[in-house]
C-alpha cells in the first residue's frame, strides 16, 4: 500500500460513484415533476420520436373534432328550424281546411286568412334565422363540409337544403285561401310543401347522425392514440418514489465515503512524527 498527497485514488472513486448517484436523482426528480418517463429525445430518442408522431395524430384528429363540430352544430339548427317549418306546415293546413268551409261568412275567413298568413310569414323568419357561425343549412345557399381524417384528406359533405317559402319547399301561393275553392287547392299544396320539408327533415336527420357518429369515433380514436402515448412516456410514479428514496440514501452514504476519502492524506502526518 502506498501513501500519497498528490494522488488520492479512494476520493476518485468516491467522487465518481456520488457523480453517478447524483445523476440518476437529476433524472428520477425530473420524471416526478414532468410525469415523464421520457421527456425528450436524449432520454430515448426513438421513442420520442414515436410519442411526436403520435401526438401530431391527435393534433390534427383536434382540427378533425372541431371541423366535425362545427358541421354538427350548423346541421342541428338547420334541423331544428325544418322540424319547427313542418309544425307551422301543419298549422297552416289545419286553417286552410277549416278556410275551406263554404258555410264560413267573410269576418270569419277574413280571421283565418290573417292567421294563416302570419303562420306563414314566421316561416321566412325561421329560415332566415337558422344560422351557424354565417352558414345557413336550409336557405338553399350553403353547403357544408367537414374534415374526416387528420390529413384532411377525406371530408364529409351536407348539400344545402331549401325550404324558404321564396322557391323552397315551404312556397305557398298564401292569398288563395280568401275563396273555400282557394283554400281547398292550398290544402293540396301545403301538403305537398309537408312532404318536400319532411323529405328535407330526414336528409339532414341522417347527416346529423353520421356527424354524430363520426365525432364520437373521432373522440375514442384520440383517447386511445392519447392512452398510447402515456404508455410510453410517462413514468410510473410508485417506482420513482422508490428508486427517490433510495438514491438519497446512496448519496448520503456518498458524501460519507468521500469524506473519508478526503481524510486519507492527512494520514501521512503520522508518518513524521
Amino acid at each position: 500500500m502506498s501513501f500519497s498527497v498528490n494522488t488520492n485514488a479512494s476520493a476518485f472513486v468516491a467522487l465518481q460513484n456520488l457523480n453517478g448517484t447524483n445523476a440518476q436523482l437529476n433524472q428520477v426528480q425530473n420524471r416526478i415533476n414532468t410525469g415523464l418517463a421520457v421527456s425528450s429525445a436524449k432520454d430515448d430518442a426513438a421513442t420520442f420520436a414515436i410519442a411526436q408522431n403520435l401526438r401530431s395524430d391527435i393534433g390534427g384528429l383536434n382540427a378533425v373534432k372541431s371541423s366535425l363540430s362545427r358541421a354538427q352544430s350548423t346541421v342541428d339548427v338547420g334541423l331544428s328550424a325544418a322540424e319547427s317549418i313542418s309544425d307551422l306546415l301543419i298549422d297552416l293546413k289545419e286553417k286552410a281546411v277549416a278556410a275551406s268551409d263554404a258555410g264560413l261568412d267573410a269576418s270569419s275567413r277574413s280571421a283565418i286568412s290573417d292567421d294563416f298568413n302570419a303562420l306563414f310569414s314566421q316561416i321566412g323568419t325561421i329560415v332566415q334565422s337558422a344560422e351557424f357561425n354565417g352558414t345557413n343549412i336550409i336557405d338553399g345557399t350553403d353547403n357544408i363540409s367537414a374534415i374526416l381524417n387528420d390529413q384532411g384528406t377525406q371530408t364529409f359533405s351536407v348539400a344545402a337544403q331549401n325550404v324558404s317559402t321564396s322557391g323552397g319547399a315551404a312556397s305557398l301561393t298564401a292569398s288563395t285561401i280568401t275563396s273555400a275553392a282557394g283554400a281547398a287547392s292550398l290544402v293540396v299544396e301545403i301538403e305537398s310543401a309537408i312532404a318536400s320539408v319532411n323529405q328535407t327533415l330526414s336528409q339532414l336527420g341522417s347527416a346529423a347522425r353520421t356527424l354524430e357518429q363520426q365525432q364520437t369515433f373521432v373522440t375514442q380514436l384520440s383517447d386511445t392514440i392519447q392512452a398510447g402515448i402515456g404508455n410510453l412516456v410517462d413514468a410510473d410514479l410508485a417506482q420513482e418514489s422508490a428508486r427517490l428514496q433510495s438514491l438519497q440514501v446512496q448519496q448520503q452514504l456518498g458524501l460519507q465515503a468521500l469524506s473519508i476519502a478526503n481524510q486519507a492524506p492527512s494520514a501521512v502526518l503520522s508518518l513524521f512524527r
